[in-house]
This record gives C-alpha cells, sequence and structure tokens, in this order.
C-alpha cells in the first residue's frame, strides 16, 4: 500500500486524556480513532492488525474443534430473567424497543448459545459440541480507562463448550489450554503470559486466566517461574504457593489479564432445562464450560508490552506490513524508479508492504516508521544505490545493514 493514500495520518501530540501507552501510540500512530471514553474506531492499520490477532485465535481454537458462529448482540429480556441476570448484571446496556419489549446490548452469550445448541442435542450421541464467535461486545463500564485495555465496547472470542459429564469437559479444558498457550506464543507474548489461578466469580470456584506482566495492568500475580504458572492475588484466604509444585517463593508482578476461562458446570444448562439422553437412556443436564479471549484487549497489550521510547515494535505475525519502504530524496527520478521497481517486486512475492512515497524530509519519514512499527524499514536513497543496495533495519534492532538490491525480495519472503 502507498503511504500517500493512507487517509489516516500521524501526529505528534500525546492526547492530555490518555495516560495509558497503548492509547497514546494508538492514536497518534493513527491505528484506531477515540469517539468517547472507552470506544475507539479500528482505523485501516489498526483493523489490520485485529483481524490478524483473530485470524490467530481463528486457527488455533479451530483445531481444537470449535465451530465459528455469529450471534446477535441485540438479547431480549427474557432470556436475561431465565437464568437471573437481568437484575444482577450491572454492566448491562438496556434499551427498549419499538415493540415495548427491553432488550439487552450482549455482554455475554451464555443465555444466547445454551438455548441455540439446546435445538441441536438430544442424546451422548450428539456431544461434545464447541463453538465461538468473534463479535462486539457491551459493558457499561463506570470508568473506562487505559484505552483498549477497558472498554465499554470491545471485541470479544467467547467460546463455548457442551459435555455429557465432567470428565469430558476436563479433556476439553486441558485442549483449550494448550491451544490458548499456543496463541500467545505466535502473538509474541508466550513467555511473559503466564496461566494464573483466580478466583471463579459467579459461575464457578476458580477459573483460570492469562495474565501478561505489563506495568500497566490491573492485577497482581504470583509467579513460579519454574512451572510457568501463577496464581491471582484477588484469590482470598489462599497462601501464595504454586498450585503445581507446591513452591511458596513465588515472585510478585502487575499484569493485564488477557484470556479467562472457566468451568460453568450445570449453571446454564438447568436453567434453559437443557438435558440430553445418556447410554442407558436417562435424561441428563448437559455440563458447560467458557473460554474467553479479547481481540481489541490484546492488541492493546502488545502495545503496552512491546514498545519502546520511538514507538510501537509489532510481532511480524500480527504487524499491519511486514515492510515499511522508505524512498528518500525523492526529487531524484532514479531513486523514485528503482524504490517503485522495488514496491512492485516486493507486492509480486506476496510481501506485506507500506511504501512511503511522500514528499518529507528523511527525518520525518524515519520517525513515522519507528512510531507505525513495521518489522522492517527498508531504505532506498542515493546514497544507498551508488552501491545498488538498500539499506535494511529491523524495528526492533539499533543497527541496519546493506545488502545487494536483487536480494531484498529473497531475505524477506
Amino acid at each position: 500500500m502507498k503511504q500517500s493514500i493512507l487517509f489516516t495520518k500521524t501526529t505528534k501530540e500525546i492526547p492530555h486524556d490518555e495516560t495509558s501507552i497503548n492509547a497514546q501510540l494508538l492514536l497518534r500512530a493513527g491505528f484506531v480513532n477515540k469517539l468517547s471514553a472507552g470506544i475507539f474506531t479500528l482505523l485501516p492499520l489498526g483493523l489490520k492488525v485485529h483481524e490478524k490477532i483473530c485470524n490467530i485465535v481463528r486457527e488455533e481454537i479451530d483445531l481444537i474443534g470449535g465451530q465459528e458462529i455469529l450471534m446477535p448482540a441485540l438479547t431480549p429480556k427474557d432470556i436475561w430473567e431465565k437464568t437471573g441476570r437481568w437484575d444482577s448484571f450491572d454492566a448491562l446496556f438496556k434499551l427498549e424497543g419499538g415493540d415495548e419489549k427491553e432488550y439487552a446490548l450482549g455482554a455475554s452469550h451464555e443465555e444466547i448459545v445454551t438455548p441455540l445448541i439446546k435445538q441441536f442435542v438430544n442424546s451422548y450421541k450428539d456431544l461434545p459440541i464447541a463453538v465461538y464467535q468473534i463479535q462486539t461486545k457491551f459493558r457499561n463500564e463506570l470508568r473506562p480507562k487505559a484505552g483498549l485495555l477497558r472498554g465499554r465496547e470491545f471485541t470479544m472470542k467467547d467460546l463455548y463448550s457442551f459435555h455429557k459429564d465432567e470428565a469430558d469437559l476436563d479433556t476439553f479444558y486441558e485442549k483449550a489450554i494448550v491451544a490458548y498457550k499456543k496463541i500467545y506464543d505466535r502473538l509474541g507474548i508466550g513467555e511473559t503470559t503466564f496461566l494464573t489461578r483466580a478466583s471463579g466469580g459467579a459461575f464457578s470456584k476458580a477459573s483460570d486466566e492469562f495474565q501478561t506482566l505489563t506495568e500497566a495492568g490491573e492485577d497482581t500475580i504470583h509467579i513460579c517461574e519454574a512451572c510457568h504458572i501463577a496464581i491471582n492475588s484477588e484469590i482470598k484466604g489462599t497462601k501464595a504457593v504454586c498450585p503445581q509444585c507446591g513452591a511458596d517463593q513465588l515472585s510478585e508482578k502487575k499484569a493485564v489479564e488477557v484470556g479467562n476461562i472457566f468451568k460453568l458446570g450445570t449453571r446454564f444448562s438447568k436453567a434453559f432445562d437443557f438435558e440430553y439422553m445418556d447410554e442407558a437412556g436417562s435424561k441428563q443436564p448437559i455440563v458447560m464450560g467458557c473460554y474467553g479471549f479479547g481481540p481489541s484487549r490484546v492488541m492493546g497489550t502488545l502495545v503496552e508490552v512491546l514498545h519502546d521510547n520511538k514507538g510501537i515494535i509489532w510481532p511480524e505475525s500480527v504487524a499491519p506490513f511486514k515492510v515499511h519502504l522508505l524512498e528518500l530524496n525523492s526529487a531524484n527520478s532514479e531513486v523514485k524508479a528503482k524504490t517503485n521497481e522495488l514496491y512492485e517486486a516486493l507486492l509480486k512475492a506476496k510481501v506485506e508492504v507500506l511504501y512511503d512515497d511522500r514528499e518529507q524530509t528523511a527525518g520525518e519519514k524515519f520517525a513515522e516508521a519507528d512510531l507505525i512499527g513495521c518489522p522492517w524499514r527498508i531504505v532506498v536513497s542515493e546514497k544507498t544505490l551508488k552501491e545498488n543496495k538498500v539499506e535494511l533495519k529491523a524495528r526492533s534492532s539499533e543497527t541496519f545493514e546493506l545488502i545487494d538490491f536483487k536480494e531484498v525480495v529473497s531475505k524477506l519472503k
């Protein structure tokens, strides 16, 4: 993509009302636009990152048997009343329809998915089932903050699994943990993301969170470095010992939750009279699990973790473009021609490239490239072309190398 046609612009100004690093950098670099507190528009660069995160999630969840669906965001009051959450879920956005009935914007989808799957299950032969969606969620946060980390409108991958018994749920639950770990590895934060034992809230005695280390996090976790797992400090009355090896020498660090999974049991299936016929011909309640992951929150977390004083450092797996190609001395026809030639060659080789073909100073182009944070930067100038070379630099590195013009494409494929 040529940067001259990208309608968004970067800015040097730091938004006065945004103190979080992710909000500052994403706004300045033109990835998102703020509409209101906790409500953001994903701009072209931001949407590219978001969709790459979603596609990684899809690939890993599909591998463990998840089937993607898309449920309504507008949900009727009566299904929330069946579970008692119309009055108890204080984050619901409620509204009245033209039919004088009341509705809620989807904050969570247990109430929708449970009666949905009930229509397709009769016996144990129909189980297990796992369905998921990637959809916008709405929660009436009183104090939205920290950019994409806590908003009123955000995206969520919510996976729901349905089983004949606890043993079957346990088997799938362990597969989900493995899938989540693969996701974080592919996102470049696997080493700093810990499976964390936490309280289960209203649904279960305990849950498992995935927490990524960052000073921007709202949680404090106690980490067992040997086992690479942790305990959330919110668990009351629990001694800080590793749940796996029993070690009590745990390190205390700040972290942000980037995933949350828990066993629902029969909490929702009983509310909707969701039963199946077992092998003996007896009716049994369905056992459920829930597995959450917030792509937009993870996008913000990546920026919190992967940045320097110049801007964002995107991992290659989710960067908006793999390469930022800079043309310097654009008045020189040879420089322009050679840069265009390289741009076309990269496109032909299916290398995602953002081509800064604008008439700006070298300093301005370097600063914007660092702010946007593509993994690789290529510079074509009069100086490099004298040796028929280009300057290649990794965003995460302070040094560059000069490589032969003809070798660029093969090096980046």
